[in-house]
């Protein structure tokens, strides 16, 4: 297990973060906390930072550090970016935080920042290929990666503080102040030739990105939590931009979604935003949860645990550290997804199932993690697997096909499944007759090896003409799986349409 604070110094907000990473539950959050200093306002017109600044940014770190010591964390990492990074007297400020603060200050190039970002991405997006955007207080960091391999960043030299600053003197719908900002930016963004017509997702990063998503979200009423892999068009951002701009400026705090210390800078942000969209000729507008501090994080821990993270496997992982985390038997689930994936194949072979190789992926992970939420109340366990994966965030899976792993994990019958659809209402008929079956399938297949004891070896259908034979080989005493597989055939009766006769064969060899 490692240990450590992160203090993220940025133009705009200096925010905590306590990480914890272990080999079996990953990389999680202790504490995460951020108060506003807007030091890019200190910055005076020979970018030299004043002293007020210099104070407010020591005091803010010197309480920060006794949060840490304070749940015996010790091991200090810093990442200042923008604002320091522009100031003339930066190894002035540099040495006043080692000096009085007794741990290093590591102030990033607009490279390094950009880097940090595109690594914290391609381990927490499953696409392949992608443009990243972060925007700051000061800075805006842009990356093109393919195979998740990166080819190109840069860092430009203006962020929602410094638009903000530079365009908005009045109210934050100046009709002339959004214009003369979205011509800033639109030169700004011509003159990085490697992002036109990419015709690539864009992964948003940061602040900025997270209010945008989230006001949205509540705009939809979405129904599941977290911004992490949630995914806009370019209608939906001037959506939320026409929102911004039809609310007086007194009343911006009272948008859902929106912090009360970005409601100033919200309006230059999504101006970034949409004109990327265009220039990119983006897919999709995409948001990871993850950015410069994960990113960062995983350079420390690599110290430590060399074989730490994989971008290639950002799923597989994901599902084995929440196993962990649910205390879930990984081997009795192994169990369950073999058999299932053969009662799969038999139904396959005879023509009464096929599905989409990515569902049938689900399929098979969502045995692993059958009914998780026993642990809490097994009466409720559908209940509370549902709601759990459904809004737990899962790195490298889309929202709609981290709730179809919810209803297939938490399937218990029709009725239940059905009441979960209409939460959600994102599948159609189709859709929850497939999740029906293959729900079936986990269902069944958990029948057989209800004890734990690994008695079951395979199983095999014949057909017999108007009636089919399930052939259950086994080793050992199946005495629970029978009673239980008996209980429960009615649901692969249902997949075949055809009455079953259970037959259950010992195993000599």
């Amino acid at each position: 297990m490692k240990r450590f604070a992160l203090l993220d110094i940025g133009s705009n907000t200096i925010r905590l973060v306590l990480f914890e990473y272990t080999s079996g539950e990953g990389l999680r959050e202790i504490k995460n906390i951020k108060t506003p200093a807007r030091l890019a306002q200190y910055l005076d017109n020979e970018n030299v930072m004043e002293e007020a600044g210099i104070l407010i940014l020591l005091d803010i770190l010197e309480g920060f550090k006794g949060i840490a010591e304070r749940y015996n964390i010790t091991e200090i990492h810093t990442a200042a970016t923008a604002a320091v990074r522009a100031s003339k007297n930066k190894i002035d400020i540099q040495k006043r935080v080692e000096e009085e603060l007794k741990f290093p200050l590591r102030i990033l190039s607009g490279e390094e920042e950009a880097y940090f970002g595109y690594k914290a991405v391609v381990h927490s997006i499953g696409h392949k290929d992608a443009i990243t955007i972060d925007i700051g207080g000061g800075s805006t960091e842009l990356t093109f990666y393919e195979n998740k391999n990166l080819v190109y960043s840069t860092s430009l030299p203006f962020g929602v503080v410094t638009l903000k600053n530079k365009f908005f003197k009045d109210a934050h719908n100046n009709v002339e102040a959004i214009e003369n900002t979205r011509q800033f930016v639109k030169n700004e963004l011509k003159s990085v030739r490697w992002i036109k017509d990419r015709s690539v997702p864009i992964v948003a990063i940061g602040g900025s990105a997270r209010n945008v998503a989230r006001i949205h979200q509540a705009m939809i009423s979405y129904p599941i939590a977290g911004v992490h892999g949630y995914s806009m068009q370019l209608k939906h951002l001037q959506k939320v931009n026409n929102l911004l701009m039809e609310t007086p400026t007194d009343e911006l705090d009272s948008i859902d979604g929106l912090s009360k210390d970005r409601s100033d800078l919200i309006i230059p942000s999504i101006i970034v935003f949409e004109e990327l969209f265009e220039m990119v000729d983006a897919t999709a507008f995409e948001f990871s949860r993850q950015g410069l501090r994960e990113g960062m994080s995983m350079e420390i821990i690599k110290n430590d645990y060399p074989l730490a993270f994989n971008k290639f496997e950002v799923l597989e992982i994901s599902l084995i550290e929440l196993s962990n985390v649910f205390h879930v038997d990984r081997t009795s689930g192994k169990k369950r997804a073999s058999l299932a994936e053969g009662i799969y194949h038999e139904l396959f072979r005879h023509g009464f199932i096929d599905v989409k190789r990515k569902h049938k992926y689900l399929m098979m992970n969502a045995a692993k993690l059958y009914k998780l939420g026993d642990f809490i109340d097994s009466d409720a366990g559908s209940q509370h697997t549902f709601y759990l994966l459904s809004n737990f965030n899962i790195l490298g899976l889309k929202h709609k096909d981290r709730v179809r792993l919810a209803l297939l994990a938490s399937y218990k019958n029709n009725s239940l499944l059905s009441f979960y659809m209409r939460e959600i209402d994102w599948f159609t008929e189709e859709d929850q007759e497939q999740i029906r079956r293959m729900g079936s399938i986990i269902k069944f297949a958990d029948s057989l090896n209800k004890s734990g004891t690994d008695t079951i070896v395979d199983v095999m259908i014949s057909d017999k003409g108007e009636r089919l034979d399930l052939i259950v080989r086994y080793q050992g005493d199946p005495v629970a799986e029978e009673y239980l597989a008996m209980r429960h055939l009615k649901h692969i009766e249902y997949i075949t349409g055809k009455p079953i006769d259970l037959v259950f064969v010992e195993c000599k060899d």
